[in-house]
């Protein structure tokens, strides 16, 4: 194994056994959580809604995203590793228990009961699939890009590929204070990427099938 893989191999396991500590500390509560999202529906809550920073792109699904996923995001704008200035305002309000109960109410948000899980993903183009080897995007988000092998992993499935897009250029953004993002091996590999293929790939997982959705709240709806 070459030095370039021990050491991501490395980041992984830390990565992984700090999201596991955090989640035996605090436990979500779905209930409570759906009396949280005060801040989150203006944006998350409404079909379509667009953001306009650092350009103009669909705000991300997350109804039926792992919870796991969703606090390990909301504690890297709070401690900066994500740099985007509203996300890291709004963490910055919240405290772990509050993470936690958020987490667990997109968690269950829209979830179907005994849904089938969606199988292997079908094959793109034969560029999106050369990319696609290229950056080993399987091996961490699974086969179907909706099963991650870690909980703290996101489903990406269906995301909107122009938000997909936007959060994989931000892995290869430096020196920046108001946009990027710190994770070491995301950043490895969009960094093979010129922001063309981004935008393959992007484009290919965003056709997919998948679990992810908007829910809009009763007031928007």
């Amino acid at each position: 194994m070459n030095k370039l893989l021990l050491t991501v191999f490395a980041t992984l396991v830390a990565s992984v056994t700090t999201v596991t500590a955090y989640a035996q500390e605090t436990k979500g509560d779905a209930q409570a959580g759906e009396k949280k999202i005060n801040l989150c529906i203006g944006c998350h809550g409404i079909v379509g809604y667009q953001a306009s920073f650092p350009e103009v792109h669909k705000v991300p699904k997350i109804s039926g995203q792992d919870g796991k996923y969703i606090a390990a995001a909301l504690h890297a704008y709070k401690k900066g590793e994500r740099k985007h200035p509203t996300m890291r305002g709004i963490a910055d309000s919240l405290t772990d228990q509050d993470i936690a109960d958020v987490a667990a109410y997109y968690e269950s948000s829209g979830v179907v009961a005994g849904a089938a899980a969606p199988g292997k993903a079908a094959a793109g183009s034969s560029k999106a699939m050369e990319l696609v080897a290229k950056g080993a995007c399987t091996s961490c988000h699974g086969e179907s890009f909706s099963q991650p092998i870690d909980p703290s992993y996101p489903k990406i499935a269906g995301q909107h590929s122009d938000y997909l897009f936007v959060a994989l250029k931000s892995y290869k953004t430096e020196n920046n204070p108001m946009v990027g993002r710190g994770n070491a091996i995301m950043g490895g590999i969009a960094k093979q990427f010129s922001n063309a293929e981004l935008k393959v790939l992007a484009d290919y997982v965003g056709s997919l099938p998948g679990e992810l959705k908007t829910v809009p709240q009763a007031k928007f709806r």
